[in-house]
């Protein structure tokens, strides 16, 4: 183990832990808006530099390892005003529109403004982009004007979904996060798993279903996601009363947080208009509205008299992902055991 102290606290971490870890370790919190855990180190914003004692630069507490004998300060006078520095110059070009920024209450940005005091930028003459907000698909929008090149987005990207749909260009105050050719998002390339845009601190990235309803306007439900055997867990964000749209849960044991389309973005299908509720029977060559009642016994008596008539072979039977365990389990049963007839198979077996 590693022996240092961090705000005058003992701390024995192991050897290679970052600064910024060991420091968590003991509930020190140190800003950062580049850094994850669960992606390449970037060092990027700087905003968790800290001072370290017997050096004369400040150093990245997330790219910093350890050493023994170690004695770091995060909030010293030299510190602060470091970070208040780069959140000055981060917000020099970046749209003052918080008041109304579908990010608000749920900004890093906005919060370690609030954190350090800072609530505009000194630098009020310098350039600042005017780009095109990028919302031709109907799941993500993208507003690069408040995107601060954190990288998170490129390497969940590339590191976690393994797509690179995005990346870094230009230069200098040119730099964008952007597509092949500065294309708009589209299915051709991204697998719109909304990775990124649950990484993004800021409202660069937004998920569109979630547009219309504020973070404390929403509770979270934690579930499993019911359109693969998978398992995976997330939270369904309810606000009044109805299903909004879905964030990730990143104390899941199956997924860790990460993803796929569907389970991010699919339950809007429980508000659709097209949504069946009701059981539906043919008769005379169109489908009526049934109870259920009515609509098992029919079912029963089908499945009987085609047995009867054909064998039982004649009959097969699909199981569904969205059922649980229990439920495909009986289902099964009755396939085999009701039915006799092994035909039966899973939308999801491979």
């Amino acid at each position: 183990m590693v022996d240092l102290v961090i705000d005058g606290r003992a701390v024995s971490v192991p050897p290679g832990t970052s600064i910024l870890d060991a420091a968590a370790s003991v509930g020190i919190d140190i800003p950062a808006l580049c850094y994850d855990k669960n992606l390449s180190l970037f060092g990027a914003c700087r905003l968790c530099s800290v001072e370290i004692e017997g050096r004369p630069n400040l150093a990245a507490a997330c790219a910093t390892p350890v050493a023994d004998g170690m004695v770091v300060l995060t909030e010293s006078d030299g510190v602060v005003d470091a970070r208040r520095t780069v959140l000055d110059l981060l917000l020099s070009d970046h749209p003052q529109d918080c008041l109304v920024c579908e990010k608000g209450g749920d900004c890093l940005l906005q919060e370690y403004c609030y954190r350090y005091g800072v609530d505009r930028t000194s630098f009020v003459k310098g350039a600042t982009k005017q780009l095109e907000i990028d919302s031709d698909n109907h799941l993500i929008e993208r507003d690069q004007n408040k995107c601060i090149l954190c990288g998170k987005c490129v390497r969940v990207c590339a590191e976690v979904q393994v797509t690179s749909a995005v990346d870094f260009a230009g230069r200098g105050f040119e730099s964008t996060v952007t597509s092949s050719f500065d294309h708009p998002l589209a299915k051709d390339f991204c697998r719109f798993c909304g990775q990124c845009v649950d990484l993004c601190p800021t409202g660069a990235l937004v998920n569109k279903q979630l547009k219309g309803t504020r973070t404390w306007d929403r509770t979270k439900v934690r579930t499993t996601c019911p359109f693969c055997g998978v398992g995976c867990n997330f939270d369904l964000n309810v606000a009044h009363g109805e299903v909004v749209g879905v964030t990730a849960n990143y104390d899941a044991p199956v997924n860790a947080g990460s993803l796929c389309v569907k389970g991010r973005f699919h339950t809007d299908l429980i508000s659709s208009p097209d949504r069946v509720t009701t059981p539906l029977i043919k008769r005379d060559g169109a489908f009526v509205e049934a109870t259920w009642d009515e609509a098992l016994q029919y079912t029963a008596e089908r499945l009987l008299e085609i047995k009867h008539r054909d064998g039982p072979d004649a009959l097969a039977v699909l199981s569904s992902a969205r059922c649980t365990n229990e439920e495909n389990y009986l289902l099964q049963r009755l396939t085999r055991a009701g039915l006799n007839t092994n035909s039966i198979d899973h939308c999801a077996r491979t």
